[in-house]
């Protein structure tokens, strides 16, 4: 399978078990893959600034508990 539109063309011929397993294994491969971006930015300071802007409300008291 070298195109997404081969590996559409597969998913579409799973059984629901199959499509099932599938969708298991690709929402965790999902999930890591999101992780290690994040972990990426954090590492990188990409998120410092945002970081930095939630614990200057914070401080000024612009936070509230929900």
């Amino acid at each position: 399978m070298s195109s997404v539109n081969e590996i559409e063309e597969a998913v579409l011929r799973l059984s629901v078990a199959e499509l099932a397993a599938f969708r298991a294994w690709f929402a965790e491969f999902d999930a890591e893959a999101w992780d290690r971006r994040i972990e990426d930015d954090v590492a990188s300071g990409r998120l410092d600034a945002l970081a930095d802007e939630a614990l200057e409300d914070l401080r000024a008291g612009r936070c509230t508990e929900r």
